[in-house]
């Protein structure tokens, strides 16, 4: 497979942190590659290295002599005035149609494509930054936390755009959904070292976890030898008769190590309030109209949340799921009606008009000493700063200093060493890591009181929730239907948009994007789902390009997709053997095995997609 990138050697320190030390990665054919890592790890300067926005302390980064990266830029790149389809025809050159039917994939058509770029919301935009990325035909994609404010219509399109996406893509992201979704491989970036997965995040966590209980087991047992060895030197070494035997001990007591770092960095200590459990309604809103003086967002809103729930409120981006939440807390006024807490109820809020009402003149640690509950251990507060990435010297930070993000994990830190017994959080995960995202969710799942918040992350939310509270077309609506419901629905209009749209789509300007287009295909989602033999009229000789009849081809794709099951079976085998494995030069073979197999599924698949889609036209 082409090497369209290779890492060597890299290092790379700011100060005293060390971000990169003899980091070494490739990057071949159309791999997709979810990149983790602690915050502050290190992965968005490596993206700027790989961009040539920075350069490496020492190292090199190859890069194929063809490579053509598209990066998802952060920034507005937009004119005053300018709309989406001027936008589009302006950064890639290509004409008003085709520019069209590629906006089209992420439902950006009629007036849409007519608007003004500042009057569309931050989803919709990035739904354009996409659109013109797909246009300039990148064979490397380098997105940096792509979902991060996205609603979940537009993360499920960027999805289907990347599953049909036949180049690579690396990702940064910590919604571990999107990446189980998009991406095969699993690039982690821990004390400057890079290990390249050839599995699901999902996977690569549960071998991380794995690793972590084998090297505790070893260092318990290490533990238990070095305390025998000490013991018997100390009872030997004062003897003649025993010194020798005693100094012998103290050679095998050196070499005993115990291993560091055991399964990577420690988790994140994170521990919601301590509260006595309360029964009832919680909260109830009565006739409640939400909104604005000159608009009305929605109206008629009747909710009613029990104590000890965790209710999530989606919809998508625009629809009002934050002037909800700003009016059930008392930021904004209702329009008309009321918003009723429960007796003794006491609110902590997490959300982006608090993070900049913070005392400038205090540091970290004071505003978090200050916040605690009264008899708070000081380790307690240092654990809580250092899960918010507050570690050493930066706890020691005036808070008129920290950025938008560390104020936002201060604002988390601080609510969770409070006692509020309701907490109101927008968007808690947007400016956390996977690992501590993932503690965030233990701990609100063991907290006694009652949880409101808004996410898009629907590894969080079905982790948390036990209701929903849906805002959508001016109305509010409350379920307790299991969230893999709602995504049903979800998905199900996107998946007939997509249909009907790809039905209407004419056969002028075909993208030069080649295979791209087959995974919007309704039936092409895997093998097994084809129309194989048996399914229409199978006795047709028909001449296809290639000059392959159509029984030729139907035998063809029968006998991949034998191949394609095999090849599934034998990967699967060999990770579940990778994942078992301490021994490292076994699992440098198996590593090898694995990317081999991969790779010939890789070509299986694609011959089996290009077989479907001569099929098909």
């Amino acid at each position: 497979m082409t090497v369209l990138l290779q890492i060597r050697n890299a290092h790379k320190r700011y100060g005293d942190q060390v971000l990169l030390e003899d980091a070494e990665c490739t990057l071949t054919g159309t791999t997709k590659v979810g990149f983790i890592g602690r915050n502050g790890a290190g992965k968005s300067t490596l993206l700027k290295c790989i961009l040539g926005d920075d350069e490496l302390d020492s190292g090199e980064i190859i890069r194929h002599p063809r490579l053509k990266i598209g990066y998802l830029r952060q920034h507005d790149p937009f004119l005053p005035g300018e709309t989406a389809l001027d936008f589009l025809m302006r950064d890639s050159g290509q004409p008003d149609w085709k520019c069209g039917e590629v906006a089209g994939e992420f439902e950006i058509k009629g007036r849409l494509l007519e608007t003004p770029l500042q009057g569309l919301s931050g989803g919709w935009q990035t739904r354009v930054k996409l659109s013109a990325l797909l246009l300039h035909e990148p064979n490397l994609l380098l997105l940096d936390e792509p979902t991060n404010f996205l609603d979940l219509r537009t993360q499920i399109l960027l999805e289907h755009f990347l599953r049909s996406f036949q180049e690579a893509c690396l990702i940064v992201s910590h919604d571990r959904a999107f990446l189980n979704a998009t991406c095969e491989s699993t690039l982690d970036l821990s004390f400057g070292e890079l290990t390249l997965f050839p599995g699901k995040v999902d996977e690569y966590l549960e071998y991380q976890r794995g690793l972590k209980e084998h090297d505790e087991r070893t260092n318990a047992a290490i533990a238990a030898k070095r305390k025998q060895l000490q013991d018997f030197i100390d009872r030997n070494r004062a003897r003649a008769s025993t010194a020798t035997r005693a100094k012998s001990k103290s050679k095998m007591l050196e070499r005993l190590e115990l291993k560091e770092n055991a399964g990577g960095q420690s988790n994140a200590a994170i521990r919601a309030p301590q509260v006595e459990p309360r029964q009832g309604p919680a909260l109830r809103t009565r006739e409640l109209a939400i909104g604005y003086p000159d608009r009305t967002i929605a109206s008629d809103v009747g909710l009613e949340i029990d104590h000890g729930t965790r209710a999530a409120i989606v919809g998508d981006n625009g629809q009002g799921k934050t002037t909800l939440l700003r009016t059930l807390v008392g930021s904004l006024k209702p329009i008309q009606g009321d918003v009723k807490w429960g007796y003794g109820c006491e609110l902590g809020t997490y959300a982006q008009h608090v993070y900049s009402s913070l005392p400038e003149h205090k540091t970290v640690i004071e505003y978090l000493e200050y916040e605690a509950i009264s008899g708070t251990k000081n380790q307690t507060i240092l654990d809580m700063a250092g899960a918010m990435l507050f570690r050493g010297e930066a706890i020691n930070k005036k808070i008129r200093v920290l950025s938008g993000g560390e104020r936002a994990r201060l604002c988390m830190a601080s609510l969770l060493l409070g006692q509020a017994n309701i907490l109101i959080l927008d968007e808690p995960g947007n400016h956390l890591d996977v690992e501590t995202v993932e503690a965030l969710a233990d701990a609100l799942n063991d907290y006694k009181g009652t949880v409101i918040f808004t996410s898009h992350d629907r590894h969080f939310l079905k982790r948390v929730a036990t209701s929903y509270i849906e805002v959508r077309d001016g109305k509010v609506t409350q379920y307790r239907g299991d969230y893999d419901a709602y995504m049903y629905m979800v998905q199900k209009e996107i998946d007939d948009a997509e249909s009907s749209r790809n039905a209407n789509k004419p056969d002028r300007g075909k993208s030069n994007r080649g295979k791209s287009d087959q995974g919007s295909k309704p039936n092409q989602g895997k093998p097994g789902q084809s129309s194989g033999p048996g399914k229409g009229n199978a006795s047709k000789q028909t001449a296809f390009a290639g000059g392959l009849d159509e029984r030729t081809m139907r035998k063809q794709i029968g006998n991949l997709e034998k191949t394609i099951a095999r090849l599934d079976q034998q990967k699967k085998e060999l990770h579940q053997q990778l994942m078992e494995t301490s021994d490292a030069d076994t699992a440098v073979r198996l590593h090898e095995e694995l990317t081999k197999v991969g790779a010939e599924l890789e070509d299986a698949e694609t011959r089996w997609a290009e077989l479907q889609e001569q099929l098909e036209s």
